[in-house]
């Protein structure tokens, strides 16, 4: 499977060919298992061939299918859960952001909105640390906190990773690992990427359980939403990671 067939497919997600099989583990379960591991009961993706052939070592070959049933998932939460018609990734995207209060513009791309997703779960739960906390993650962080009471250590916080694509890569990590714990018991598998998550444990600390406490509280009642929105999420935070293996891979060629 090439990025190229796969953007025919859906353009906007022609790039998880180049993804690795762990993480495209990872969205398919999202897709077909409930949170007790179980078989979800709208999923069609496990009764197809391509599916008993490819799960779970050779996730790429059957990404066409992976991909149709995201859509087709995503169709059910736009109108109801008998739409069998799938749309495509941009608009179960725009969705998503919509059903978690994501701010964006219209002309935003794609990965804009991923983006402001990722920020407005990072925004919300750094939101909900003290004040102590908020202290001690910007000392690991770098960041002065002399004379600063907590709306300013959030704005200082925010800023830094708006402003970083390395902390905004390690932002999108720690929220795509702990919707991970949540939605289906086990975190990512980090260390083939050792060599772009070094120091990120400096970087979670008390952020990822404000994670979990803000994933756990939205209102995900729409069995469709409880794939879309955790894929979503996961897509965005592979998008990053793509782009970061991208620069990391220009700058060891210079």
């Amino acid at each position: 499977m090439t990025t190229e067939e796969l953007s025919k497919v859906d353009p906007d997600l022609g790039f998880l060919a180049e993804v690795n099989n762990e993480d495209l583990c990872v969205l398919v379960d999202y897709i077909v298992k409930n949170k007790d591991g179980n078989p979800r009961f709208t999923e069609e993706l496990t009764e197809k061939d391509k599916y008993k052939e490819c799960y779970p070592d050779s996730i790429r070959e059957m990404l066409p299918e992976v991909v149709q049933e995201l859509q087709r998932f995503g169709g059910n939460s736009i109108v109801n859960l008998f739409r069998q018609k799938g749309v495509p990734y941009k608009e179960l995207l725009t969705d998503v952001c919509k059903k978690m209060k994501v701010s964006f513009a219209s002309e935003a791309s794609v990965e804009d909105r991923e983006q402001a997703l990722l920020l407005k779960m990072f925004d919300d739960s750094v939101a909900g640390l003290s004040e102590e906390e908020l202290a001690k993650l910007m000392e690991q962080m770098n960041l002065p906190t002399q004379a600063f009471g907590k709306q300013a250590m959030l704005a200082a916080l925010q800023l830094a990773v708006k402003n970083s694509g390395f902390m905004f890569y390690k932002m999108s990590v720690i929220v795509a690992n702990q919707v991970a714990r949540a939605m289906l018991g086990r975190g990512l598998t980090l260390a083939a990427n050792a060599g772009i998550t070094r120091g990120l444990s400096l970087f979670a600390g008390p952020i990822g359980w404000a994670v979990t406490l803000a994933w756990t509280a939205v209102d995900i009642a729409s069995p469709a939403y409880r794939v879309t929105i955790p894929a979503t999420v996961h897509i965005a935070y592979l998008r990053t990671l793509h782009k970061q293996t991208e620069l990391q891979d220009v700058e060891a060629a210079g």
